[in-house]
């Protein structure tokens, strides 16, 4: 394989928030893409997937890192997938087994097992040579949960408090020098400077479908196989049926009997294995309706541009004439749902939209959220989207449990901070959950907070979800569906923006969360999903907060931003501010037209 340009490297770790400027990174990348025969995007790929696994949002790029991926994972995966004849490996000796006796079995253990093992039959003088065993936050096992209260097992107490690392800001944080710079823009900047500040009245923030919206209480993680299994099937079966008005289809072919012609089929895109989805490993999955719930290898060879992710529900026109694969031909993929009613605004409106994390990862001061306050008094928007974590469970204090108080408490203690410092402003504020709030149900579709502060301008809303704003439809989702999906994604269509790729197949296949099986991060439940995590329309704005590079782009007439997080490890992080102009008299002026928006440095 030949070697892989610099420049092409750059610009697909770039997509993932990558700057690539050391010689010696690039270097062994380049070695890396030559003797594991992948390509830039390939190699991306397989390092975020790679990261991921390691719960690294912290895993640097470097050259250790880049060995230590070398070794676990693609090797690994190179030796799996070699058809090559192995050497004989020299098989070692079985160790002998060490037999211990009264006088040698404590030198096998240290004092605190020796102290466990006597205690466990009893020894009156167990506790008498050996110091008791502490259990304390700095020794707890680092898991989320530990009953139904989400809040740590061990009683909070002054003592348990770490000041030095909660009340301390962050050195690095403090020293940048980038604070305020515009990272892109849309649309035009003069909108966004005329319409601060200028609302005299409060916005209206509602609900823009009241039944798809997940309320407070809600049965979860109840689900049956069967019901699960409905609920998948539905998914094809609905796209199936947008796919045939669309294309006027008069029917689709069972793929699983064989047919001289060419055929039209309907399914879902699956992997034939357990790793991640290739050209050689795609499957499609009919529904019941069509194709009796059969899967069939698809061979895409003779299609020149693609791009598919599991999960994904697309039409395939082809050949079938064994009946054991299909030869695809062409590609139909779904389109958007309509745009909402272009609103009715008589004045311009100020949005802003940030993310956590909220506090750097070195501190628990939360000087990133304090910073936005700042700006929410400096620009006076009129809705503010402040969306999770808050309280986030990958914080390496937070999972220490050092803290004074319940996880509950603390979080309802910064909103009540916050709302303090804006409630003389005529600002709304929306509040959305994330899976990553230490203190909130971990299950997607997530329901909206219930221990924060009740504020007549604050609005909690489940995740995801979908708003009216004074008419404007904006979509919401904390969960890192861009991410998620893009490490799993094959695609070869010749195109460099991965980004906007993966936001067009979420407007396409009308749903928050498409891909399936989903992360292991995200614990699905199908019968909430089925009513709450489609997206009732194309919306006028959608935001999708990621780990991935910040970005601004138009989609099918919406406008979609991923905002960035307000923190990202030690340093600052980025936030949105987005202007919609009162749209004119003219019935055909798409409202794309009059939104402006801009991605700054906090």
């Amino acid at each position: 394989m030949a070697g892989v340009d610099e420049k092409e490297l750059a610009e697909e770790f770039e997509t993932f928030g990558f700057v690539l400027d050391d010689l010696d990174t690039i270097n062994k990348l380049q070695e890396l893409c030559v003797s594991y025969r992948r390509n830039a995007s390939e190699m991306a790929s397989s390092w975020m997937a790679y990261r991921l696994s390691k719960g690294g949002a912290e895993l640097s790029l470097n050259q250790d890192s880049l060995q230590q991926f070398e070794r676990e994972e693609l090797a690994k995966v190179t030796s799996k997938m070699s058809k090559t004849p192995k050497t004989p490996r020299t098989v070692s000796r079985r160790p002998e087994p060490v037999m211990y006796t009264v006088d040698t079995i404590e030198a096998a253990l240290d004092e605190e097992d020796v102290e466990d093992l006597l205690g466990a039959y009893g020894t009156p003088g167990a506790k008498q040579g050996t110091k008791k065993r502490q259990h304390t936050p700095e020794n707890a096992v680092s898991k989320r949960f530990t009953g139904w209260g989400r809040s740590p097992a061990v009683p909070f107490s002054p003592t348990t408090m770490s000041p030095s690392v909660a009340a301390t800001p962050s050195r690095k944080y403090g020293s940048r020098s980038n604070a305020g710079k515009v990272e892109c823009t849309f649309g035009n900047g003069d909108l966004l400077k005329r319409s601060q500040g200028q609302r005299s009245r409060p916005c209206s923030v509602t609900l823009y479908d009241e039944e798809q919206s997940l309320k407070e209480k809600q049965k979860y993680m109840f689900q049956k196989l069967t019901e699960k299994a409905h609920v998948l099937n539905d998914g094809i079966e609905s796209l199936a049926d947008h796919l045939q008005k669309q294309y006027g289809i008069e029917e689709f072919s069972h793929m699983a009997l064989p047919a001289q012609d060419q055929v039209t089929v309907v399914g879902r895109i699956c992997c034939d294995g357990d790793g991640r989805l290739n050209k050689q490993s795609l499957l499609l999955e009919g529904s019941r309706q069509t194709s009796s719930g059969k899967q069939i290898p698809l061979d895409v060879s003779a299609i020149q541009q693609f791009s598919f992710f599991p999960g994904q529900v697309v039409a395939i026109e082809g050949l079938n004439s064994t009946g054991n694969k299909l030869v695809a031909k062409k590609v139909l993929g779904s389109g958007p749902l309509p745009l909402p009613d272009v609103p009715s605004l008589e004045e311009d409106l100020h949005i802003m939209i940030a993310a956590g994390p909220f506090t750097t990862s070195d501190s628990l001061s939360y000087e990133p959220l304090r910073d936005l306050e700042q700006k929410i008094h400096q620009e006076r928007p009129d809705v503010c989207v402040l969306i999770g974590p808050f309280v986030d469970v990958k914080h390496e204090e937070i999972l220490k449990g050092n803290m004074e108080c319940s996880y509950e408490e603390y979080f309802k203690t910064l909103l009540e901070k916050l709302m303090k410092s804006v409630d003389r402003l005529p600002t709304q504020l929306v509040i959305v959950p994330s899976q990553r709030d230490v203190h909130h149900e971990a299950v997607y579709p997530q329901p909206p907070f219930t221990c924060g502060p009740k504020r007549q301008k604050v609005h909690f809303v489940p995740d995801p979800c979908t708003l009216s704003l004074d008419g404007l439809v904006i979509a919401i989702s904390s969960t890192d569906i861009l991410f998620h999906m893009g490490i799993e994604e094959v695609a070869n269509d010749g195109a460099s923006d991965k980004l906007g790729r993966n936001v067009n197949h979420l407007l396409t296949q009308h749903s928050f969360y498409p891909l399936y099986p989903p992360s292991d991060e995200v614990n699905i439940d199908y019968e909430l999903f089925d009513g709450h995590a489609q997206l009732p329309v194309t919306p006028h704005l959608l935001v999708t907060p990621s780990d991935l590079k910040q970005f601004i782009k138009e989609v099918h007439g919406c406008c979609c931003l991923n905002p960035g997080r307000l923190a990202k490890g030690q340093v600052g992080g980025t936030y949105a501010t987005v202007a919609v102009q009162m749209p004119s008299g003219d019935g055909d002026t798409k409202l794309i037209q009059n939104i402006a928006a801009q991605i700054v440095r906090i």
